[in-house]
């Protein structure tokens, strides 16, 4: 397979799954509504940030799998914190559960560190890129974490 593919692939995969998770919790978005701490973002901001890390993390994967050896742990690794990401926002948004999407996003964020430490073992710049993706789910967790305070 060309790398072109490689990449075009690896990227579509999150950003597809990520649309139809999108789709799928439209009708239960209640942003908006919520009470929400200091340096909340509009809620336009969020599907537009999403779409740029799912890129930076297909484009993270395919590089690893074009210049380093994919292993079964880095594919374990890798789907595995898109699944738990995927999920968070059907946990959020449609069954409003705000504590445990906040137990969930923290499980996000060490699957996200282990991911960064796997990739950067393996190649650098499939590492650096990944690295926006676990600052802004830091952040996400600091908006769950006062959305689950404010509106208890």
């Amino acid at each position: 397979m060309s790398k072109f593919r490689i990449y075009l692939i690896s990227a579509l995969i999150p950003i597809v799954l990520g649309g139809i998770v999108g789709f799928i919790i439209s009708g239960y978005m209640d942003y908006n509504t919520l009470n929400k701490p200091a340096l909340s973002p509009p809620g336009i901001i969020f599907p537009i940030v999403w779409t740029i890390l799912y890129f930076l993390m297909g484009i993270s994967y395919a590089t690893i799998i074009i210049y380093s050896n994919i292993d079964e742990k880095t594919n374990k690794i890798y789907f595995s914190q898109l699944i738990i990401n995927l999920l968070w926002s059907i946990i959020f948004f449609v069954f409003k559960n705000r504590f445990l999407a906040l137990l969930w996003i923290i499980l996000l964020v060490i699957l996200i560190i282990i991911m960064i430490k796997r990739f950067y073992e393996k190649n650098k710049f499939a590492g650096i890129i990944q690295i926006p993706y676990l600052l802004w789910t830091v952040f996400a967790t600091y908006l769950n974490l006062f959305i689950y305070i404010l509106n208890k």
